[in-house]
C-alpha cells in the first residue's frame, strides 16, 4: 500500500512536491506507458486541425483572447500535475494555506477565475452572516441579510458574479451616504479597485465597514502588477480580495485567488466545488489548474519586476521609433493608474492625413497573417480601466507578446499606416 498523501509535505515544498512525485510515477512507468507519454508531449496541433487560427497578442490579458500565456515553468507544473489524481479537498487546502503563506494572509482559495472569486466571496459573507445559509443561496434569502453596499460609480459588469448570490445592491456616493447605509440586512460593502470614480477611499471604505462590523470586498482582479498588491489590500484592512490567476500572474486562465480572512475563506470553500447542492458547485478548478495557479505565483514572486517592466518598455520604444518617418503620427508611452500597470504603446494620427479610422486599423492587423490583435481600446472601443482611446487611436499592448514579435508588429503597423497615407 502506497504511503498517504501528507499535506504538510506540500507546504514545505509547493509545487516541488507534485512535480517530483510526478517524475518518479514516470520514472517506473512501463516502458509502453512512458513511450505513449513521451508522444503525447509531441503533441497534436489542434489549432491547426480545427481551423482556429492563433495570433500575436499586442493587446493585453483580456479573457475573451485567453488572458496570458503560461510561462514554461508554470506549464510543465501543469502537464505533471495531470499524470496522476489527487484528492481534491486535500490539494485545495494545502494550496491555500501554501499561498496563504507566500501572499501574507490569513488564509487562500483558489477559484474558478476571478469572477468565481466574487460570488464564493459573496456567498461566504452570506453564510456566515447567516448560519447556515448556504443550500438557500440564491432564491430563498427572505429573512437573510443580503444588501451589499456599493458606490454608485463602482457599479460594473462584474455585477452579475455576485448578483448570482441573491443580493441586493444599495447605492452610496459620498462618505456620509455610505455610513448612513448600514442596515441590519447589510452584509458586505463591494469596492471595485480599479473604478474610476468614486467619492469614498479604500482606507474610509474599509474603516466604516469595521465600524459597522461587516466584512469588506476588493475586487482587484488585473491589478497585478506590482506584486506588492497581492498583499498590499488585505494588509490594509480588506477581509476578501480577489486577483486573476490567468493575467498577470501567468497562470491557467481558469483560476483566481479568493484571499483573506479564514473564517470567510472557510465559507467559500463550503459553497465551492466540489461540495454539491452549492451556489459554486460548477465553477470547478481542476487538480492541473490548482497546481498552475500555485507554480505562477512562485514563477511571480521570483520575477525581477523591473526588469520586466524594462522590457515592456523597451517593446514599445522599438514599436514607437519604427513609425517616426511617418508624418502626422505621434507616439507616447502610458501606464494605467491600477489596472494593467505597466508600459504600452499609444498611437496617434491626423485622421485628415492618414485616411483609417482605429477601429479600421485594429481589422486590417488582424486579418493579416500573421494575424495580430492589437488593445481594444484602438479605435475608442470599450477596455480596461484607465486606458485612453479615441477614433484616431492606436493601443499596443506589450506585455504578452514572445521575443521578438515587437519587431512583427512593428513592421505591420508601419504598414498600414502608409498604405492609410497613401489612400
Amino acid at each position: 500500500m502506497s504511503p498517504p498523501f501528507h499535506r504538510r509535505e506540500f507546504l514545505q515544498k509547493g509545487t516541488q512536491a507534485v512535480l517530483v512525485g510526478s517524475a518518479a510515477v514516470a520514472s517506473v512507468a512501463p516502458a509502453s506507458a512512458r513511450g505513449s507519454e513521451q508522444a503525447a508531449a509531441a503533441g497534436t496541433d489542434y489549432y491547426s486541425r480545427l481551423g482556429v487560427i492563433p495570433f500575436i497578442n499586442a493587446a493585453g490579458t483580456y479573457t475573451i483572447l485567453s488572458a496570458s500565456t503560461m510561462p514554461d515553468e508554470v506549464q510543465a507544473a501543469v502537464a505533471l500535475a495531470a499524470r496522476q489524481p489527487v484528492h481534491l479537498n486535500e490539494l485545495l487546502e494545502a494550496s491555500g494555506e501554501y499561498l496563504a503563506k507566500r501572499l501574507r494572509c490569513e488564509a487562500a482559495l483558489v477559484t474558478a477565475g476571478a469572477a468565481a472569486a466574487l460570488t464564493l466571496g459573496t456567498a461566504a459573507c452570506i453564510t456566515v452572516g447567516n448560519k447556515p445559509a448556504g443550500v438557500s443561496i440564491p432564491t430563498e434569502m427572505n429573512g437573510l441579510k443580503n444588501e451589499v453596499i456599493v458606490q454608485k460609480a463602482h457599479r460594473y459588469e462584474y455585477d452579475h458574479a455576485l448578483r448570482n448570490c441573491g443580493i441586493r445592491f444599495v447605492e452610496v456616493e459620498t462618505l456620509q451616504d455610505y455610513d448612513r447605509a448600514f442596515t441590519e440586512r447589510t452584509v458586505l460593502a463591494h469596492f471595485f479597485n480599479a473604478a474610476e470614480g468614486g467619492q469614498v477611499s479604500r482606507e474610509d471604505w474599509v474603516r466604516v465597514a469595521h465600524q459597522h462590523g461587516v466584512p469588506c470586498f476588493n475586487d482587484a482582479a488585473a491589478d497585478v502588477p506590482p506584486v506588492s498588491n497581492l498583499w498590499n489590500y488585505t494588509t490594509m484592512g480588506f477581509d476578501l480580495v480577489t486577483f486573476s490567476g490567468g493575467k498577470g500572474l501567468r497562470g491557467p486562465q481558469c483560476t483566481g485567488l479568493l484571499l483573506g480572512r479564514k473564517d470567510l475563506i472557510d465559507a467559500a470553500r463550503l459553497n465551492n466545488s466540489p461540495n454539491s447542492n452549492t451556489v459554486g458547485r460548477g465553477m470547478k478548478v481542476a487538480k492541473e489548474e490548482i497546481v498552475g495557479l500555485v507554480a505562477a505565483v512562485d514563477w511571480f514572486l521570483a520575477q525581477d519586476q523591473a526588469a520586466l517592466e524594462a522590457e515592456y518598455r523597451g517593446r514599445a520604444e522599438r514599436i514607437a521609433a519604427s513609425l517616426r518617418g511617418i508624418p502626422a503620427v505621434q507616439t507616447a508611452i502610458f501606464v494605467p493608474p491600477v489596472a494593467n500597470r505597466v508600459p504600452h504603446l499609444l498611437i496617434t494620427y491626423d485622421p485628415l492625413r492618414i485616411k483609417l479610422t482605429g477601429q479600421e486599423v485594429m481589422e486590417k492587423m488582424r486579418q493579416g497573417r500573421p494575424r495580430i490583435e492589437l488593445n481594444p481600446a484602438t479605435g475608442g472601443g470599450p477596455a480596461s480601466a484607465g486606458l485612453p482611446g479615441g477614433a484616431n487611436t492606436i493601443v499596443v499592448g506589450v506585455w504578452m507578446m514572445k521575443p521578438g514579435e515587437d519587431a512583427v508588429v512593428a513592421q505591420r503597423l508601419l504598414q498600414v499606416l502608409q498604405e492609410g497615407l497613401q489612400a
